[in-house]
């Protein structure tokens, strides 16, 4: 029997409130095989994800350092105790992914240095926006799409979902980091909309053997309930 999940749910939405501590082979960083480019995307969705979870702590008014505890020893009573320490959880375990991934493209630039000296050539990988800000600069390479893992059910007029063109019978594939392999029972939507409320979520969906790639804003100020106005199950 499938679960029903109603973007309803995502008018407070949270990460869930269990222990994250012991990741699971989906969520294990891979890196083989894969080209600077795949490395650069893994990178950025890693940040993305960083950024969320940072923003649901600030949602509370903590950061990673902030006591949970009572002077005598007790969790705070004015604090969701379980859920900050999930997000701090996982951004620990995210920011050693990122870590050992900068570590992997360091290693790709170097040999694509190494590779350029044995042939004489003169090209250089650059950064995106001049060599300063790290970002690798790389041409548009043909990505493997993610299956679909949700259904859009419904979507209310005038509301974000129906701004960025989110049609009823959409299959989404991507919602901004949250795929097939991570979306936990969508529970990670639900923190990708809390962790990027005004800002810009990449959402790749398919329509009618159509590929479309939307770009949905979750805001609470456009006179409906919710952050996006729509109503989506798990496939």
């Amino acid at each position: 029997m499938g679960l029903q999940f109603n973007m309803e749910n995502l008018h407070a939405p949270t990460v869930p409130s269990g222990p994250t501590s012991a990741p699971t082979n989906d969520n294990q960083l891979r890196t083989n095989g894969l080209t600077l480019a795949e490395l650069q995307l893994k990178k950025d969705n890693l940040e993305a994800e960083i950024r969320a979870l940072g923003s649901v702590l600030e949602s509370h008014g903590v950061d990673m350092n902030t006591r949970l505890l009572t002077p005598d020893g007790f969790p705070r009573a004015d604090l969701d105790v379980a859920q900050i320490r999930t997000a701090r959880s996982r951004i620990i375990y995210l920011k050693n992914d990122h870590k050992a991934l900068m570590n992997v493209i360091e290693k790709h630039i170097h040999e694509h240095f190494a590779r350029l000296a044995e042939s004489g050539g003169a090209a250089e990988p650059t950064t995106n926006g001049g060599p300063s800000n790290g970002h690798i600069a790389t041409q548009p390479v043909p990505q493997e799409l993610s299956p679909p893992f949700a259904k859009v059910n419904s979507v209310v007029d005038g509301s974000p979902a129906d701004s960025a063109g989110l049609k009823a019978g959409d299959e989404i594939r991507n919602f901004g980091y949250v795929n097939i392999r991570n979306h936990d029972g969508l529970k990670r939507v639900a923190e990708c909309v809390q962790g990027n409320e005004g800002q810009n979520v990449l959402v790749k969906v398919s329509r009618q053997r159509r590929e479309l790639s939307l770009t949905l804003t979750p805001r609470r100020d456009w006179g409906g309930r919710g952050l996006l106005g729509c109503h989506i199950l798990p496939l």
